[in-house]
This record gives C-alpha cells, structure tokens and sequence, in this order.
C-alpha cells in the first residue's frame, strides 16, 4: 500500500529534509515517527528537499507499507511521536504509480522578508531581514524579467546537481504587507539556492544597488560569481508541489502561509 502525508515544519531547528548519518534533519524525525506506527522501519520519498533553516508548509511524501492503519493512526499517531516543529497534516491511500516527487508537474516557494531597522524578535528565524528602504516598484519591474524560460546559472548553487540550468519561471513576484515583503516563486523544478539567490538579487535592486536590467545581464552573463550573494534561509517557505487533479490531493494553497497574509 501507498501513503501520501501532507507536512509542514519549521526548518529552524533542523539540519534540512534529507536524512543524515548523525541525524537532525526532518526526514529523520518522520521516517522515526512513522516507524513506531508501523512497528518497522519506513522509508519516505519527498517532493522538494529543503536546506537547513528553510520551512514547509506543505511538503508531500510517499512511502510503502504492508501493515494496515487507520488513516487517522498516519496522521495523530504519527504526530505524537513527532518533535516539535514538524507535524503531518493529512494521509491519504494513493495509487501506486503515485510518487511525491517525479508526479509533480510545478513546486512553489514563499519568502518572507521583514523591512525595518530593528531585526526580528518574534518571527527569528521565520522571516529573513533587511534594515535599509527597499523600493517595491524596482522590484516587481525585476521578478517580471524573470518570468518564461531562461537559463539560471547566475542563480545556481556551485554544487548543485540538476542536469540543466535552464528552468521556466511560471511566477516571480512581491508585495507589500506593511512592514513585510512577500516573494512569491513557481516553477516546474528550482536549481539549488535558486530562490535565495533571486531574493538576494531583488533585494539588491530594491536598495538602489542596481537597477531592474541588471536581471536581464545577469540572465545574459550565465554567472554566479556576478550576481549577489545567497540570501538567509530563515524566510524560505517550500510551499508544496502541484499536481494534477487526478490524484485527488489537497490543494498545496490551502496552507497556513495564504490565511496568515490575506
């Protein structure tokens, strides 16, 4: 049989999704808590795997077990077991040609960055900072240029593994709620760091560092070492994946983050 479980967590505590020999990362705690309800070990398979520091508040898995539960059992019981700051939302029976992961058709993320002299008190480590004025309209004028196909390298982690920098931006955009800056990204996959790395270049732009057009140079050049660096993990919210509506999963929208900000 073939689960699939909504999570969410707080990635502040955590050493990132995948697992890890010395432990601490999310995947760690669930496939834990999952082994106490299933009275074996369980392996899971995600739809996005996210660094240290960076939340979800919609991450889908997948594993295979051969024990029979009460969908309630994958959800309560798992979270019983579960540390603080990670919880499953849903279970739900799916088919077996279902996977987490390659049945995605696009991924989402969310940053969150506060604007105002003084750093975070309450939301430490859930929004990332900046002290100095930004300017909404450069911004936007920037997230537009990114949108349709390009090629990312400007934007890629030096380690990552993806076999093509070339990635088709479906969404790029950011709004103003008060003193909080809300970035929102969708594409079919991201590179490593690519979110980051596009917020520490709006921000660059936002502060009167560069002008919008320095995104389309940046696209043009195909280089890391020219762009700016690698933003905070601490406001990066994996939103979930998407997929199609055949195989009857919950609405990756329909998340905490959408009833927080409207």
């Amino acid at each position: 049989m073939r689960i699939a479980l909504g999570v969410e967590y707080c990635g502040t505590a955590f050493h990132g999704w995948q697992s890890q020999a010395g432990g601490g990362t999310v995947q760690d705690a669930l496939e834990s808590a999952l082994r106490e309800i299933a009275g074996m070990p369980v392996g899971v398979m995600c739809a996005g795997r996210t660094d240290a520091g960076v939340h979800a508040s919609h991450q889908v898995v997948h594993f295979e077990t051969s024990v029979e539960r009460p969908l309630t059992a994958w959800v309560r019981g798992v979270n019983s077991n579960l540390p603080a700051g990670v919880a499953v939302r849903w279970a739900q029976a799916v088919d077996d040609e279902f996977h987490a992961r390659f049945s995605a058709r696009g991924r989402r993320y969310r940053y969150l960055l506060l604007n105002r002299p003084q750093r975070p008190g309450l939301w430490a480590g859930r929004v990332g900072w900046f002290h100095g004025t930004l300017e909404l309209a450069a911004m936007q004028d920037a997230c537009a240029r990114l949108l349709g196909e390009h090629d990312f390298s400007a934007f890629r982690a030096a380690g990552c593994q993806a076999k093509s920098p070339v990635k088709t931006l479906a969404r790029a955009d950011v709004r103003q709620c008060g003193s909080l800056f809300i970035f929102d990204f969708e594409a079919s996959a991201f590179l490593h760091h690519m979110v980051r790395n596009l917020v520490g270049t709006l921000v660059y732009i936002g502060k009167g560092a560069q002008s919008p057009g320095w995104v389309d140079e940046l696209l043009q050049m195909q280089d890391r070492k020219l762009a700016a660096p690698t933003f905070s993990p601490d406001g990066l919210y994996f939103r979930g994946p998407i997929y199609e509506p055949h195989w009857g999963l919950p609405d990756p929208d329909d998340d905490f983050l959408d009833g927080l900000l409207k």
